[in-house]
């Protein structure tokens, strides 16, 4: 992901969503404003928002507050929702995108 850039920033569809796209920038770099990751992503900084209640909701997400920032916790033991791959667990996916075999 280029960092503070969005020329990578795809056209039309994409394999993944922007919920993983958000938890993939947070588990690259917990310490990550929203803003920025808004900016890796291309979507608001109010739908980045949205997301990370959503996956804190749903217990893939921590947020804890350091000082007068957040930084955020991945629990990848956590299964993926949809059924097709719910018989994997969230760190297969960053696994997948951190290179890890």
């Amino acid at each position: 992901m280029a960092s503070g850039s969005n020329h990578n920033k795809p056209v039309g569809w994409t394999f993944l969503t922007n919920h993983s796209h958000v938890l993939i920038c947070l588990a690259l770099d917990p310490d990550l404003l929203l803003r920025e990751v808004a900016e890796r992503v291309g979507i608001t900084e109010r739908a980045v928002q949205k997301i990370v209640q959503e996956l804190e909701e749903a217990g893939v997400l921590v947020r804890k507050k350091v000082g007068r920032r957040n930084t955020y916790r991945i629990r990848e033991g956590r299964a993926l929702r949809h059924p097709v791959e719910g018989h994997r667990r969230v760190r297969d996916l960053l696994d997948m995108v951190r290179g890890a075999d």
